[in-house]
């Protein structure tokens, strides 16, 4: 998510990043770059494209255009998810669809259920004889990496379309709490590390001017409706495993039976301490409905510090890197804190998204497909990576020096990224998104990275380093693995529209119990917060999350 150069490349045959792979070979040894047969290929594409992006004239457009023989024709969208899928709905339904969807999976890839679905109406293709024959890289991919395999097939065996495998350390477990560490050393108090620690470190921030401008204008506590408040908190008390906006589903297992966790006692037992928090005002009013922009604002203010922590990702996200007074290097991450039972959990959710991004319509001929399945191989490539997503060597990333030392730091670094200038125009050199097909944690830990964790350039090593403290937090055998379950075109639409009434019925009650709007003490409230997700279908919502995990 947050993932993200001065030497002069030669062209890409020479490209060698120490050590990445420099042709993609087939299982004969041969070069999978050759021409598909037949000449040029004419390839009709349909993707998501950014404000700074020209996809039909990048860099990377004419580097596979070259390399594969295909004169592409694009068709794009915006990143702006609501009207990309619009028209990519629009597209099928029309009949005017193109050979390939290549999609982004935060934009709008396709949903399991609209694979089967199309399939069975021969829309789409399945890749799997494609792969064998021609896309070695994918193989092994597909074989080296269960997780992947489990991702990309469908009951049938069949691989509709290909998800890309994002393997984002940190967005795993994105549910973090970042604390002003100035603060804590002014008042002489330590990181929380119980529920209790913590509202006894809220309450000073409120009340011991912290910031000392004699104002009280401190903020204890901040959040974001993309960076959500109650996932950290919660993990006190029982599992949660909503890491932000992103994964807002509270599924999980109890003796592999699943149940949803905001149905439970220990659920209400961590609305009622959020709800004391925000009774005593340490809880920002608007972390509950304010955009990420509104908490930078906060974060940035620019008279004095006015944040004392908030449950973001990273900081970033709250004050802008490399200010002048330095206050983007005071927030350092809390662990997961232990609730009044001795719970302490983190959020975990696979950060490859269930789906697919790369699909082949019955629009592509047999020449089509070949040329498509073996572009995407190159992509699975870390040479074809590395210049899809981030652009050319000299430019936009180098080679590593001797003394460069990986994200991991156990690991033989691979490229480094060159910062861009922001005053300088948009290169429209790469696909970004489009081509982090194969981002193995092998691959995106190797990238250079400064040792110094508050360095703005090291962001990526800050959000490393503050990981530790949460990985292994998570109930490994609570964890709900929706993204291996496909639910079948028979009840995938009713299972959809419950999933989000009751989602949405959650987050907003959840939000009344704890800014007081409903009781969070009264049996009344309470009960009739359940009885409404009864009526919501929430029992049949359950009985199909079960069947689909017991199938699996």
């Amino acid at each position: 998510m947050l993932t993200l150069p001065r030497k002069r490349a030669a062209l890409l045959a020479a490209l060698s990043l120490a050590g990445l792979t420099t042709t993609a070979c087939s299982s004969d040894g041969e070069p999978a770059a050759s021409a598909a047969p037949g000449g040029v290929t004419q390839l009709t594409v349909f993707a998501p494209q950014s404000a700074n992006q020209d996809l039909q004239t990048a860099y990377f457009t004419k580097l596979v255009s070259d390399k594969f023989k295909i004169k592409f024709t694009f068709q794009t969208t915006t990143y702006d998810g609501g009207p990309a899928k619009e028209k990519r709905q629009i597209s099928l339904a029309s009949g005017d669809y193109p050979d390939l969807y290549l999609l982004i999976p935060w934009v709008d890839q396709f949903e399991r259920p609209e694979l089967l679905k199309l399939s069975k109406q021969g829309v789409i293709l399945p890749l799997n004889d494609l792969i064998a024959k021609y896309a070695p890289n994918v193989q092994k991919a597909l074989e080296t990496n269960p997780a992947y395999k489990t991702l990309a097939t469908a009951p049938d065996g069949k691989i509709y379309g290909l998800p890309e495998w994002n393997d984002c350390y940190h967005c795993s477990y994105q549910a973090k709490l970042w604390m002003n560490s100035a603060w804590l050393k002014k008042l002489g108090l330590s990181m929380p590390k119980t529920t209790e620690e913590m509202r006894t470190v809220l309450r000073a921030f409120k009340t011991k001017d912290p910031n000392g401008n004699s104002k009280a204008d401190e903020i204890p506590l901040s959040g974001s409706t993309a960076d959500v408040l109650l996932p950290y908190f919660m993990n006190a008390f029982l599992y949660d495993p909503q890491g932000s906006d992103a994964y807002p589903s509270t599924l999980a297992l109890n003796n592999g039976k699943v149940q949803l966790q905001a149905a439970q006692d220990k659920w209400r037992e961590g609305l009622r301490y959020l709800a004391s928090l925000q009774k005593e005002g340490l809880i920002d009013p608007g972390a509950f409905t304010q955009n990420r922009a509104a908490m930078k604002t906060k974060g940035d203010n620019a008279d004095d510090v006015i944040v004392g922590a908030a449950t973001t990702i990273h900081p970033a996200l709250l004050v802008t890197l490399g200010q002048k007074d330095g206050r983007d290097k005071d927030y350092d991450p809390v662990p997961p804190l232990t609730g009044p039972e001795g719970v302490g959990y983190a959020s975990y959710n696979l950060p490859s998204a269930p789906g697919a991004t790369f699909v082949l319509t019955n629009k592509a001929t047999e020449q089509d497909r070949i040329a498509a399945i073996k572009m995407l191989d190159y992509i699975f490539t870390d040479e074809g990576h590395v210049l899809g997503e981030f652009g050319q060597e000299g430019m936009a990333w180098e080679k590593p020096d001797a003394k460069d030392v990986a994200l991991d730091k156990n690991l033989k670094p691979l490229y480094e990224v060159i910062p861009a200038d922001p005053d300088a125009p948009p290169t429209n050199a790469t696909w970004g998104a489009l081509a982090q097909y194969n981002s193995r944690r092998e691959f995106r830990d190797a990238q250079v990275q400064p040792t110094d964790v508050y360095d703005p350039a090291g962001f990526e090593r800050r959000l490393f380093e503050a990981t530790k403290l949460y990985e292994g937090k998570e109930p490994k055998d609570q964890i709900f693995p929706y993204w291996n379950l496909w639910l079948g075109t028979d009840v995938a639409g009713e299972a959809a529209t419950l999933q989000t009434n009751i989602q949405n019925y959650v987050a907003q009650s959840s939000l009344e119990f704890v800014t007081g709007k409903k009781n969070v003490d009264s049996e009344e409230d309470w009960k009739a917060y359940l009885e409404g997700l009864n009526g919501l279908g929430l029992q049949r919502y359950l009985q199909f999350q079960q069947q689909a995990y017991d199938a699996q």
